[in-house]
C-alpha cells in the first residue's frame, strides 16, 4: 500500500469518528502543505464552508516572511476563531485530517483556543 492510500484511509477513519461525535457542531478542518496552511469551518449537514482562512490571504502573507511555520499557523487559528465568534460560532469539533496533532497543526489549534474557540 502506498502513502497516498494510507493517508486517505487515515483521513476517512478520523472523519467518520468525528462525524459520530459531532452532535450538530461544525467541523474545523485543516489542510497543510509545505509552504502554507489552510483552515475552514464546515457545516456537514448542508455541505457548505462557513468560514475559511489561509496563509495565502494577502493580510497574512504580508506579515510573515515564511508562511510555513508555527507562528503563521497560530495566527491563522486566531483569525479563524475571531471570524467564528463574529458569526456566533463558539463550539466546533477539530478535524486534523491525515496529519498528526503536532507542530503546525497543534499551533493552529492552540491559537484558535486562545482566541476563544471551544473544542
Amino acid at each position: 500500500m502506498n502513502t497516498k492510500n494510507k493517508n486517505l484511509i487515515r483521513q476517512t477513519r478520523i472523519r467518520e469518528k468525528i462525524k459520530k461525535a459531532a452532535n450538530g457542531r461544525f467541523r474545523l478542518s485543516i489542510f497543510r502543505s509545505s509552504k502554507n496552511i489552510h483552515a475552514q469551518i464546515i457545516d456537514d449537514n448542508k455541505g457548505k464552508t462557513l468560514i475559511a482562512s489561509s496563509t495565502l490571504d494577502k493580510s497574512i502573507k504580508s506579515k510573515f516572511k515564511n508562511t510555513g511555520n508555527k507562528e503563521a499557523a497560530s495566527e491563522i487559528g486566531k483569525i479563524l476563531a475571531e471570524k467564528a465568534k463574529q458569526k456566533g460560532i463558539n463550539k466546533v469539533i477539530f478535524d486534523r485530517g491525515k496529519y498528526l496533532y503536532h507542530g503546525r497543526i497543534k499551533a493552529l489549534a492552540d491559537g484558535a483556543r486562545k482566541a476563544g474557540l471551544d473544542f
